[in-house]
């Protein structure tokens, strides 16, 4: 069996769909060692190996991103497969919303979130025009479509006609490094930071899907009430991110809530650890990745209760509607205020954390592989 992966958002560091093509490549290589397995990239990153999980071979489709986005539509409209440009396989795995017309193997397309259709004012409109155009034809196309949560395949059968049979709901997991950090490595970080013993985290990309706005509203209210530590937020700028900056800057809170952007993976296991609360308020999560690695590090999670939050969190979190600013502020003064609750939370969250692998989703993922090309 040889299998092509899109490694693409590997390669770009596209966030949560970045992290889980890398994983699940790479567990899929630790449980299938004497597999075959190659993955695709863009022309201008061809070459990266460290961004290809697991010794895989690398292959590129000849094109820079934005054109192989463009071409992989075109070849949808004009009926015309695009083989030419992958390597040769069995099966091609699309991992990042593309997927071309393909007629020489089978497809399988993961589905990560429908959040440019249930909430398009937070995208870009080119984007949003894209995904659009694109995303009913690379879903019919598709001989199969992974569903990250039970949530998005409820999406796309309602919102797309996705047929019941064609969807195999296979969550994403949590790595191993997320574990509870020692006292010295949180101290170290903190340090490293200048942030104090307690402290309020959110991690994600910073865009209009994470409801950040309300998070500095919630912000805003418990500083009023006199909480004192500041809120640390970790992630990259993305789109339509000034109108948060902005209301930081009228707000008066640049010096409390903090910025840090992207920092390196180690950091980031000793900032879950040592979080007083972890707090996701987002409109919409396909998945929630955060949620399950500030959990798998002992932090007490304070989420939303929309779209897969609930599937993921499970009795392990205090959910919120995420536009409740006030409920959002009551919830996490409760985590901070009661050391019997938020202990509570702390455990319930490893334990939770615990049943999300990698290694559950490669296995659930190569099983799926091999019923599509009949390997039983």
């Amino acid at each position: 069996m040889r299998v092509c992966i899109d490694m693409s958002p590997a390669v770009h560091q596209r966030g949560g769909i970045g992290r889980y093509a890398r994983e699940i490549a790479a567990a899929l290589r630790r449980i299938d060692p004497d597999g075959e397995y190659v993955g695709l990239c863009d022309r201008g990153a061809y070459g990266r190996g460290e961004a290809l999980s697991g010794g895989m071979a690398p292959a590129t489709h000849g094109l820079v991103d934005r054109a192989w986005r463009l071409y992989s539509l075109e070849s949808h409209i004009l009926s015309r497969p695009a083989d030419g440009r992958l390597p040769a396989a069995d099966l091609f795995h699309a991992t990042d919303n593309v997927l071309p017309r393909v007629a020489g193997m089978r497809t399988v397309m993961t589905l990560h979130d429908l959040a440019f259709h249930i909430y398009p004012q937070t995208h870009q409109r080119l984007n949003r025009w894209y995904l659009r155009v694109a995303m009913p034809r690379m879903l019919r196309s598709a001989d199969a479509v992974i569903a990250v949560s039970h949530a998005t395949a409820q999406d796309a059968v309602r919102l797309y006609g996705v047929e019941e049979e064609r969807l195999r709901v296979i969550h994403e997991g949590v790595e191993a490094r997320f574990r509870p950090a020692g006292a010295d490595d949180v101290a170290r970080v903190r340090a490293a930071y200048g942030l104090p013993e307690r402290y309020l985290l959110h991690v994600g990309t910073i865009e209009p899907r994470k409801n950040l706005l309300a998070l500095l509203e919630a912000y805003r209210m418990l500083c009023s009430q006199g909480v004192d530590c500041p809120l640390v937020l970790v992630g990259r700028r993305g789109w339509l991110s000034e109108p948060f900056f902005a209301a930081r800057r009228e707000a008066g809170l640049e010096r409390h809530v903090r910025v840090l952007g992207a920092v390196a993976d180690g950091d980031l296991v000793a900032l879950y650890s040592g979080a007083a609360a972890f707090v996701f308020p987002s409109l919409y999560e396909g998945f929630g990745l955060p949620v399950l690695e500030a959990m798998a590090c002992g932090a007490p999670v304070v989420c939303a209760d929309n779209s897969s939050l609930p599937e993921v969190a499970g009795d392990a979190a205090l959910l919120v509607p995420a536009t409740d600013a006030a409920g959002l502020a009551a919830a996490v003064r409760r985590v901070l205020d009661d050391d019997v609750l938020r202990q509570d939370l702390c455990a319930k969250g490893r334990r939770r954390a615990a049943g999300f692998t990698w290694e559950r989703a490669a296995y659930e993922t190569l099983r799926l592989y091999r019923d599509l090309l009949g390997l039983g």
